[in-house]
């Protein structure tokens, strides 16, 4: 009986401290479910992942509020959201969150002509257009903005989110901060009462409504506009600079987190100081059960991510994202060994363990 509990291939990570087990407890695939903002990583790193290790790792990109809801009815072994739980929800739900990677969310545009990076943007303008103030894109406000750009006399399409999503929870909060009458009329939320305009489920639907619709305007993670080769607008940013999403500009953003100052490292990296800082940057966070239902499946959604941090880099940079820093990581796993326990009471993450634990040792 014991044999079937031991790997018949260890993949070594980190500083070979830990051994990844591609066959445990027969425990080869697990799944999660949850934001869309993080699903083009995501994707990358399994498929990578199953080749190297044999696991295969089923992600769901249903959006922020499917994802805690699931993790929290225990339907899937992890759950993602942009939107931070906040610590007394994590309390309360008995779940450890911790940030797996950031990104920016730009607003995309289709209009004749426009080329990515041409249109220029402040907060306002954007918050009204959202609102439904600004309605044509030869709006005088727009044109003063932009003298350069033949912008042209056609109503603005406005798209957004549809599902409870952490997308939004961030773009609202960025517009919350820069346009006090987005505060007090629509606030801030993974859903929110939209003034106006067509939803989109995910990030995948906004990106496909602005693809196929002209002079339509939308909201998605970086990486949905450079996969859909969306036009997108650069941005003033708080120190009044305009600035183009890139990995440098995120990075500049993600410069200022203190991933200790909130409950659950969950930071909000919007409209945040720094000359060259993308004003709509963003964490992404998974969620794990303190006291999981299956050991061995939290064993390896935890190896999982282990890999990600030490292998994935290069695929996130790729693809638009800013991986987690090496001493982010070395607090991130310490939480997984402090606080991760099976049946027993013991840590399903033991730093120098070969073996991935079992769920039938722990009925």
């Amino acid at each position: 009986m014991a044999k079937q509990f031991i790997a018949r291939a260890i993949v070594a990570v980190g500083a070979g401290l830990l051994g990844l087990s591609v066959q445990a407890a027969s425990i080869m695939g697990v799944t999660g479910a949850g934001a869309s903002f993080p699903y083009p990583a995501y994707a990358k790193w399994a498929s990578i992942y199953h080749k190297e290790t044999g696991v295969r790792v089923n992600y769901q990109s249903i959006g922020s509020g499917g994802g805690q809801q699931q993790i929290i009815t225990g339907t899937v072994d992890f759950g993602a959201s942009d939107d931070p739980m906040s610590g007394d929800s994590l309390k309360k739900e008995n779940l450890l969150q911790f940030p797996a990677l950031v990104g920016g969310i730009v607003p995309v545009l289709n209009v004749p002509g426009i080329k990515p990076g041409q249109l220029k943007l402040n907060g306002t303008l954007l918050a009204d257009i959202f609102l439904g103030k600004i309605t044509r894109w030869n709006d005088p406000a727009l044109l003063a903005l932009n003298p350069n750009l033949a912008l042209p006399d056609e109503s603005i399409i406005v798209v957004h989110r549809s599902d409870g999503s952490g997308t939004t929870f961030n773009f609202s909060h960025y517009l919350a901060q820069v346009s006090t009458d987005w505060k007090n009329t629509v606030g801030v939320g993974k859903a929110v009462k939209w003034p106006t305009g067509h939803g989109g489920k995910g990030n995948e639907g906004v990106a496909a409504y602005v693809q196929q619709l002209k002079n339509t305007i939308g909201y998605v993670e970086f990486a949905y506009a450079t996969q859909n080769q969306l036009a997108w607008a650069q941005l003033q940013n708080r120190a009044g600079n305009f600035v183009q999403p890139s990995v440098e500009s995120i990075y500049a953003a993600a410069q200022t987190a203190d991933w200790l100052s909130q409950p659950g490292m969950g930071v909000v990296l919007t409209n945040v100081a720094g000359d060259a800082a993308w004003p709509i940057s963003a964490a992404t966070f998974i969620l794990l059960p303190k006291r999981p239902r299956r050991p061995a499946a939290a064993y390896q959604v935890m190896a999982f991510f282990n890999w990600a941090f030490e292998h994935g880099a290069d695929v996130a940079r790729e693809l638009e994202y800013i991986p987690m820093p090496d001493n982010v990581v070395s607090l991130i796993k310490k939480r997984w060994h402090d606080e991760i326990r099976n049946h027993e009471g013991e840590a399903i993450w033991p730093l120098s363990s070969t073996v991935a634990p079992s769920d039938s040792a722990h009925p």
